[in-house]
């Protein structure tokens, strides 16, 4: 009788190979499962500005609402600083779990990409996972009292008739105001200097005071002014009116400029790489926190119109605010004030 000898090498390649098998089928079923399981733990909502500001309002105001949907704590993230570029880069560079979000801006995922061109260390489109849009905000076009003009078509008559004489106060050069106003200069061929600030209130305060005649301004940040009189509301920026100012007709419609379009907003990103399955389920609790009437009642309190999107929805926007805002930065001039 022969004797049969296992060879101890290829048993050892057969025990390896069920061995790598079965821990692949384990962590399968471990990623599977922590996926359906979340969320299991708080969630950090990262926003690129200090606190008090609209967007940190907007996104504490969703994050109470979301977190009783998913039944975790949301805490609010402020990295502020180089214009929101260093909190989206932080959220770029997360681990993507969904344990980690963006309040993206037009600034962040719109404007800075031109403006910071070859300075950014993270991509807007591709370091990201869109979730859903939640908020268009408009700008409101407002001026000092002793300007002459009551309308959008008298501001254009007069600015026609006295070149060189009206200038516009700004949060600072690429900011969703600078740009608003060189759109509506080019869009009516009218020449008004921009004066720029180190934010929105220096800016309207400037307007206050009548050291500059006018400002591309936030609803919040302006409204009481307007209330007050002391600045008077010429128009709105987006094609809807605003909630909080129904009598002030959009840019759009009081100087029949139809493409005349432009809004802050925001929405919720994920680093790249999360799965869709906690996209998902991201997505359907925030379009069921917007169904919330407090809510919604928060968010137009902000002049913002609450609002949901698809993921690919969203993308799709992304890719379209990149394109539009770079060849708007591109042929308008930065002043060096």
């Amino acid at each position: 009788m022969k004797s049969i000898r296992t060879n101890p090498f290829k048993r050892s390649a057969k025990w390896a190979a069920g061995a790598l098998s079965a821990v692949a089928l384990t962590c399968g079923v471990t990623v599977a499962q922590a996926q359906q399981a979340y969320p299991n733990g708080p969630i950090r909502l990262v926003v690129g500005y200090a606190a008090g500001g609209t967007t940190d309002i907007l996104a504490r105001s969703l994050g109470e609402q979301l977190g009783k949907i998913l039944g975790q704590t949301i805490i609010v993230d402020n990295k502020p600083g180089a214009a929101s570029n260093i909190g989206a880069a932080f959220v770029a560079q997360a681990k993507p779990d969904g344990y980690t979000l963006y309040m993206a801006t037009v600034a962040s995922h719109g404007i800075n990409p031109a403006l910071y061109r070859g300075k950014l260390t993270f991509d807007p489109i591709k370091d990201f996972a869109p979730v859903s849009m939640v908020a268009s905000i408009p700008l409101m076009l407002v001026v000092n009292p002793s300007l002459p003009v009551k309308s959008i078509k008298e501001l254009i008559e007069y600015a026609k008739k006295n070149p060189g004489k009206l200038n516009y106060a700004s949060s600072g050069n690429g900011s969703p105001g600078h740009l608003a106003a060189a759109v509506f200069n080019d869009a009516t061929q009218v020449k008004i200097e921009h004066i720029p600030f180190k934010g929105g209130n220096p800016a309207n305060t400037s307007v206050l005071a009548g050291e500059t005649q006018m400002t591309f301004a936030t609803v919040p940040g302006a409204l009481p002014h307007v209330v007050s009189g002391k600045l008077v509301a010429l128009g709105v920026t987006t094609k809807q009116r605003s909630s909080e100012l129904p009598n002030v007709p959009t840019i759009a419609e009081a100087a029949n400029l139809p493409t005349y379009d432009i809004s802050t907003w925001n929405a919720i990103l994920a680093p790249k790489g999360t799965p869709e399955a906690i996209v998902t389920k991201l997505n359907a609790a925030i379009g069921q926190a917007m169904k919330s009437p407090e809510l919604r009642q928060r968010f137009e309190k902000e002049g913002a119109m609450p609002l949901t999107s698809t993921p690919q929805e969203l993308n799709d926007f992304i890719v379209a605010e990149v394109d539009r805002w770079g060849k708007v930065v591109d042929k308008t001039p930065m002043s060096t004030n």
